[in-house]
């Protein structure tokens, strides 16, 4: 298995403005990111896909791949379908989506989202686990995945599912958000038009579903921390890596 990783990377943000070139541990954000994402198995090349100069400088510094991509995608994967493109990847290349603000993603999660995109049919691949403690299972900030029998996904929702009618049944599996394409597939998915679960629940990965593609979920025990979306949870980085010295 070969994969090349691009890790989508903008300065726009909603709740935490410039946060993947936050620095208070003395480095990049996007550099934890490209760092822990280097550490997997199975990587070919790790490759920053950014519409900000201030980004493709920071990444350049530090002696990372970067690519320049236009202003004006709607979401991460159209911009990874670009710089797929730039780089040049053949049609059945396996590319990794990492999100540019999950400096603690654990190796052993992309090579899970690579093994299950190899090892199957579907043209997507992507992660789950169980909840941690003291986890909110209906938290709608929590993604929930439900799977067919084959390991394909049934559905993803912000809603409990499964919703437990008589108090006991089966455990909700939280999605990482990790995703593996086919770089044919991506150029696919820029075709495809936006549907109505997928606006209602706000989560693209029911454009797919609801076109007819499939999406494969590989389970692992855990996913670590989640990504960064706010100065706190920046602050609770800093202090878990100096933690870590």
């Amino acid at each position: 298995m070969s994969a090349t990783i691009i890790i989508p990377a903008r300065l726009g943000s909603t709740r935490f403005p410039g946060k993947v070139l936050a620095d208070r541990t003395g480095r990049p954000l996007i550099r934890h990111v490209y760092e822990a994402a280097s550490r997997a198995r199975g990587v070919e090349r790790v490759v920053v896909a950014t519409d900000d100069d201030r980004v493709r400088r920071g990444v350049a510094a530090f002696g990372g791949h970067v690519v320049m991509t236009r202003p004006d995608h709607p979401n991460g994967t159209s911009r990874l379908a670009e710089a797929a493109a730039i780089l040049g990847l053949p049609p059945d290349a396996v590319v990794v989506n990492v999100q540019g603000d999950e400096p603690e993603i654990e190796p052993a999660v992309i090579e899970a989202a690579a093994a299950a995109l190899v090892g199957g049919s579907a043209p997507v691949a992507t992660v789950a686990c169980p909840l941690s403690a003291g986890e909110d299972a209906a938290n709608p900030s929590i993604v929930k995945v439900v799977r067919r029998l084959d390991g394909t996904a049934l559905y993803f929702s912000r809603a409990l599912i499964p919703f437990p009618r008589d108090g006991v049944g089966l455990a909700p599996l939280k999605h990482a958000g990790i995703y593996a394409y086919r770089r044919s597939f991506l150029d696919t998915y820029t075709r495809l038009i936006p549907t109505e679960l997928e606006l209602t629940e706000h989560l693209e990965q029911l454009r797919v579903l609801a076109h007819g593609f499939a999406i494969a979920v590989a389970v692992v025990e855990s996913a670590g921390h989640a990504g960064i979306d706010t100065p706190e949870q920046y602050e609770a980085f800093v202090e878990r890596w100096r933690r870590r010295g």
